[in-house]
């Protein structure tokens, strides 16, 4: 029997509603569902999962993820870091010390990242700058000292400052 709706003549199951896999399609006998628990006919994704068998319930999966610090990126050269943290610290702490620390270990920084490939170059770099710049202020510091050493002499032994 043949409907407007249905030109092949054949009748339809339910419309609207793709039939089961493995259904017959052409017979008038309902599809019906796989029994409870029971896969359909055919998966409706071809070949295996793609992640592998799922472990039974209470079992962890064996760890296969890469060791510690396998992800992490570029090194960072440890002397740009002590070299800025101590140029950093020297106008704070050991004016003197701290600025020739960070000099020194600026320029060790400098030749290690350019032999091994290292990061830290602009660390090196800030390191080494802020040290000369804090032995700079040291220098006019003393400078200025030793400009008014005089004065101050020649104040102390007279008990006038003019």
């Amino acid at each position: 029997m043949s409907t407007p709706e249905n030109p092949q003549g054949t009748e339809p199951t339910t419309p609207g509603v793709p039939p089961y896999p493995g259904s017959p399609q052409g017979s008038s006998a309902p599809a019906q569902p796989p029994a409870y628990g029971q896969p359909p006919a055919q998966a409706p994704y071809p070949g295996p999962s793609p992640y592998g068998a799922t472990a039974p319930y209470g079992t962890q999966p064996p760890y296969a993820g890469a060791p510690y610090g396998a992800y992490a990126g570029p090194k960072t050269n440890v002397l740009a870091i002590v070299s800025l943290i101590s140029s950093i610290a020297s106008f704070v702490i050991l004016p003197f010390i701290g600025s020739l620390v960070g000099v020194i270990t600026g320029h060790m920084a400098l030749s290690q990242i350019k032999r091994t490939g290292e990061q830290g170059r602009g660390l090196a770099l800030a390191g080494t700058i802020v040290g000369y710049v804090g032995l700079g202020f040291i220098l006019l510091f003393v400078l200025f000292f030793l400009s008014f050493l005089p004065l101050i002499i020649g104040s102390a032994s007279t008990g006038t400052l003019s």
